[in-house]
Parts: C-alpha cells; structure tokens; sequence
C-alpha cells in the first residue's frame, strides 16, 4: 500500500510541475505496471497526451497498449492503438497479443490479417491463440506459412502446434515439426518432449511415446504421468504399473494424476487389492483419486463398495463432481437399491448438480430400473438440456417397464425434436415391440434403420426382430433373418431363438441353437438347461438325461436362482427352499397362509411346470417355495401397511406360476407388488401385470 501511495504522490507531483521529459513519463509508467494500477497509468496518459511536445513517442504508446490489454480494458487499448501516429510491429503485436489473451479469435484472425508486417513473434502469438481455441486446422495453415517465410518458432509455439496435432490426431504433421525439433538441438526442453509423448499417446503410438521418454534426460512429473496414462489408454495396464514402480524408484513423488492412472491401471488388470492398498496409503487424496477408486469399484460389479467408499468421501469433507454422483446413481440402478438412489439424489440436488446431463441420464436410468418410471419421467421433464442418452434413457426405461406404446409414442417426440437416434435407441424402440406384440411396428423401424437413418442394423437389433418373429408365431421368418444377417451370429442371438423355441415348443430349431451355443460358450449352463427343459416338457426324459449327462460331463455348472428385497436400505437375498434365513419360521407361515389364501380362491399351483421325473408332493415343494416367492412373504411381514409396493429382484427369468401367483397376491390382499427379473419389470396391481403375459 505504501508503494502505491507513493505512486500516486508521484503522479501528484508530476500533474503540479506541468510538463516532464519522456524518461520521467517510462519510469512511472513501469511503476503503473509493476503495482498493476489502472488509474494513475490513464492519468500519466491523459498528462502524457498535453505535455510531451515532442513527436510522439511510440516507445509509450506500445507500452500503455500492451498495458491496457492486459489490464482487460480492451477499448482503451483499441482506441489507444488507433489514435497512434507511428506504429510499428511491436504495436500491433500487443494487440495481437491482447486479443489473443481475452480468447477473441475472430478479433484476432481479422487484426492478423490487417498487419502491413509481421514478424516472428506475430505469428508465434496467432498460432498459440488459435490452438488454445480449437482453431485446430488454421493454426497449422499459420505454422506452414510462418515456415515459408523463414520465420523459427519457439518452444511454446511448437508445444501449442504439437498439442493442436495431438487434438487433430495429425501424426503426419507431428513427426514433421519433431523433426525440426531434432535438427534445431532442443532435445532437452522437458515441454516439447512431454508434448511430443502426449501428441504420441493420442494418435496410438505408444512405442513412439515410450522411445522419447527413455531418452529425455530431465523428465518432470508431467513426464511419468504421461507416459503412465498412455499405456492405460492404449491397453497395458500391466507396463503402465510397472512405469509407476520405476517412478518411485527414481525417487519423484507421484501425484493425484498418477495415482488415479495407476488406480485405473490395476482395476483394468483386476488388481483389487493393490489399488486399494495404494489409494488407502495416499497421504493426499483429492476428488480424481476418490472418483478413479469408486468408478473402478462399479465396473468390477462391486457396487456395494462403492457406495461404501462414496460414503466415506462425504465423510472426509471431498466434494464429489458430477462424474462421480452419475456412477454412483448408476451403481444405485444395477443394485435396484431405490433407497440409496434416492440419498444420492438429494445430494445432487444440494450440490446443484441434479440437472447435469450426466447425472440425469444416470437418475433416469435408476429409478426406471427400480420400477419407479414416474419418478423417472419426472427427472426427464424437468431437463433444461437433453441429448441422445437421456431420450435412449427414458425411452428404455418405458418399454421395460411395460409402458410400451408411451416408448414409441416418446421415440416419435424424439425424433420431431431432430435428435439423431443411435444403435441404443432402436435397441429400446424393438423391446417395445416385442413386448407389445407389433410385428408390423417392428417391421417398418427395423427397416427404418437403414433406410432412413443410414445406420446398419446391429446383433441387438437382429436378436430383437427374432424375438419379435418367434413370439408372432413365425420362427420360419426368424430363421430366414439369421440367414441373410450381414454379421456372423452371436451368442444373444442363437439364445434369443432357442428362447422362442422352447417358448413355441419347436425341438427342431430349439436343438439347432443349443448346438450352436454349446460351441460358442460351452461352460455356459444356459442353453444345456433349456434344452432339457424343452424336452422335459414333451416327455422326452431319455433327452433329458443325456443333456445333463452331456453338461455333467463338460463339468458346466449351473449358476443358483436367487432373489433379493430391499427394506429400510437392507438387502435381503434369498434362494428357492431358503433355510438359511434368520427369520425362516416366520417367513415359511406367512407363505403358507398366502398359498392357503389363494387356494380358496381357486389357485392351483402348476407343478406341472417342474421339469422333473419326481413326485406330485416333491413338485409341489419346488414349484410353491421359489426364491420370489419367500422374498414376497419377507416383505409383506416387514411391510404389512401402507400403500407403498413390494419391490423384488430375480436374477433369472421369474416362471409362469409365480408370475400367477405374484397377480392373485396384488389383487387379494390390495398390495401392489414389482418383480425386475432378468427379462423385464412386472409390476402386479389389482390382479394384472404390466408386461401383460409377454416377457
């Protein structure tokens, strides 16, 4: 403050004496600069402008432009500019500079081209403004032109032109301008040599990328991470924690960035253990390194952990950004966990990022998944932006959720709003036709793909449009699709036909696709299963024996059946004859007394649906004690009041006596209750179901 006071006592004294001599006007100037004050620089100029008689000095007018332009008072520096007499290349070269600075590219293009002379530094400063506003292609035409007229560039605009090749993936051009970097003798700048490994990294060039690194002989921390991040991206996690090994060992601290590449280096490898037993040793753990370790948590299927370490994010005051809330959210969907979905979305909305893009994409999809599509609608409706994933979003969430013709009425919206649909939105537009029993629908969009929207139908596509075929009763038509795909068939396709076959009772077509999946997954227990079950359904208990002799023999093991309900944020799983539960007493007597109940009512369970050669009491205990079933009898005990459903997860397809059962249920006793199996949502109220006997 004293210095400042002293400035303005100067400028005083100078205002007092009248005229002074233009060393007196720079030497205030310079302090003006030093202590960055505007005012007493625009009274030196004002004074400047009716006392130096003398010709005008460029000298000061250069430096109250440049000044000015730094100060962000770009007109003063405008008018300043032009006001000027004699103006040379450093005048317009602080315009340039100031134009550059405030992000105007088109000030700056236009002034760039108004130059009657240029030199080395004006064309080092355009090209460093156009390649830090993605004016990627013309920055290049500036740099080739610089090089014609026989202008060096410097260190900084090399890095900016290696980073606009970086961002163009212009390889060609990179290797170019490395060249010239070579000749020049600049190997040991650390800035060009990091941006040549990042230009490298971007345009899949590891080796390239690794060769310079081992070569540079004062490498930074920008260096390591890199390189680090470049073989994660490129596939090897494996060299990339064998990098971050060495980086210790040369005795430079890895930071945030590096932690959060290796974290991800060692999820993509499945080193669990080890990235938590670095994240855990972290003294510093900023908001990438807590998000890289709950990300990597979600994509392994350890969803509960991720909740867990979010939780305890919170706890340490780290504020989670939009990124990490959606993966959380999308945890909170794969669990259908409504309750923890429900926490995070009030934290969303405290953080203000509940209208991300990201973050309703991801809210959409959790309470759609959690039966809850109203709610979804209600996060759809109040987006102030939308794009592709939050239409496919909301539009998926509708046909699983049995509301199949607001699916397609919605994809038309869509459409008139120019969204361009993509291989997702037709996935979600099939399952509604499917669902819904539209053959023609289903016909006219499946052709639509290609023909309107110039789009080739993908494995998904097809797998829905046999699905569509083989439900309408014309399994013939789906096999004529599989013969003329354009792709080879795929698991999900061979599955979806033996599904309709088994479904039709067609052994002919259903033995084909078993045939074709026991080679394509041989361990997998799926197509063994069904095919059993489609003999054990014509009596075929010699086929039977030989198809799980034939799975006994391959050693393929069946994965169990279970089901799983969420009370007061708890989850409790459960497996067909469950003896396991604490509360197994309790559970058993309040199923019974549902299945006396029903009974009554003229329920008869169809133990005829138990593919097995074993006796009427024997099927009676199977068919009436499946795993959604006990769930059910859980959650009516837990939750014996009030209007809110019962919400019950099944891992496989739910079978057809439980699908009547969980209907009579929702109509005896008033309570509505919604299954998510691994086909669809079924949500049972007064009698029907949503999916209406197709899933």
């Amino acid at each position: 403050m004293k210095a400042r006071q002293k400035l303005r006592e100067a400028v005083d004294l100078l205002y007092s004496r009248g005229c002074a001599t233009a060393e007196a006007y720079t030497r205030l100037l310079l302090e003006c600069v030093r202590y960055n004050d505007v005012d007493q620089a625009k009274r030196l100029h004002s004074h400047m402008d009716l006392h130096l008689y003398q010709p005008p000095n460029t000298f000061l007018h250069n430096r109250l432009v440049q000044f000015y332009a730094r100060s962000g008072l770009l007109s003063d520096a405008r008018n300043l500019f032009e006001k000027m007499p004699n103006r040379d290349v450093y005048s317009y070269n602080s315009m340039l500079s100031a134009y550059s600075k405030l992000g105007l590219v088109d000030d700056m293009w236009a002034f760039f081209h108004r130059m009657p002379r240029r030199d080395s530094v004006s064309y080092n400063t355009v090209i460093a403004g156009l390649a830090a506003n993605g004016w990627l292609r013309r920055a290049l035409e500036v740099f080739v032109g610089m090089q014609k007229e026989g202008f060096e560039p410097t260190e900084y605009t090399n890095v900016s032109v290696l980073n606009v090749c970086s961002r163009a993936l212009d390889l060609k051009r990179g290797k170019q301008i490395h060249g010239k970097i070579e000749v020049s003798n600049l190997e040991g700048n650390v800035y060009t040599w990091n941006a040549l490994i990042d230009m490298y990294n971007k345009c899949g060039e590891i080796h390239l990328a690794r060769w310079l690194f081992d070569r540079m002989v004062d490498k930074n921390a920008v260096s390591w991470n890199l390189i680090i991040s470049g073989y994660l991206k490129n596939g090897q996690p494996e060299k990339c924690i064998d990098l971050f090994r060495e980086m210790q060992l040369s005795g430079l601290k890895p930071d945030e960035v590096t932690v959060s590449s290796v974290l991800g280096a060692f999820f993509q490898g499945g080193y669990i253990y080890e990235a938590r037993k670095i994240f855990s040793e972290l003294e510093e753990k900023d908001e990438v390194c807590w998000t890289t370790m709950i990300v990597g948590y979600a994509q392994s299927g350890q969803e509960e952990e991720a909740l867990l370490l979010f939780r305890q994010m919170l706890l340490e005051n780290v504020k989670p950004d939009s990124f990490t809330i959606s993966t959380i959210v999308s945890s909170c969907a794969r669990l259908a966990s409504l309750y923890h979905g429900q926490v995070v979305h009030g934290k969303a909305v405290h953080m203000g990022v509940d209208c991300n893009l990201l973050v309703s994409s991801a809210l959409i999809n959790m309470y759609s998944k959690s039966g809850e599509i109203k709610n979804a609608w209600a996060v759809f409706s109040l987006m102030p932006i939308r794009n592709v994933v939050s239409w496919n979003s909301i539009i998926l969430g509708y046909a699983q959720n049995g509301k199949d013709l607001e699916a397609l009425a919605l994809y038309e919206e869509m459409i008139l709003e120019n969204f361009k649909p993509d291989d997702i939105t037709f996935t979600g537009v099939l399952s509604a036709c499917v669902h819904a029993g539209l053959l023609k629908r289903g016909q006219d969009y499946f052709r639509s793909i290609r023909e309107f929207h110039g789009m080739t139908p993908t494995l998904d596509h097809y797998a829905c449009m046999i699905n569509l075929f083989g439900r309408s009763g014309y399994i013939d038509k789906a096999i004529d699709l599989i013969n003329v795909m354009p792709h080879e068939p795929n698991g999900l396709v061979w599955s979806t036909l033996l599904s309709v076959c088994a479904m039709k009772g067609d052994i002919v077509h259903g033995e084909m696709a078993a045939k074709q999946l026991f080679e394509l997954d041989p361990l997998n227990a799926g197509p063994y299963i069904m095919l059993s079950n489609i003999y054990a359904a014509c009596g075929r208990w010699k086929d039977v024996a030989s198809t799980r002799s034939l799975m006994k023999s391959k050693m393929v093991k069946k994965h169990a059946a279970y089901s799983w309900i969420e009370i007061d944020g708890e989850v409790f799983k459960f497996v067909a004859e469950d003896r396991t539960h604490p509360e197994l007493g309790k559970i058993y007597e309040e199923l019974n007394k549902l299945i006396k109940k029903l009974e009554d009512a003229g329920f008869i369970p169809q133990t005829n649906l138990v593919l097995h050669d074993i006796q009427e009491d024997e099927k009676f205990k199977s068919i009436c004690y499946h795993s959604e079933k006990l769930a059910l009898a859980f959650g009516l005990l837990r939750k014996p009041q009030g209007m809110a459903p019962i919400r019950i997860i099944k891992n496989i397809r739910v079978c057809a006596d439980c699908h009547e059962f969980m209907k009579l249920v929702s109509k005896i006793n008033g309570r509505s209750i919604i299954l998510r199996d691994s086909n669809r949502f079924h949500h049972f109220v007064g009698g029907q179901c949503s999916c209406n006997g197709i899933w």
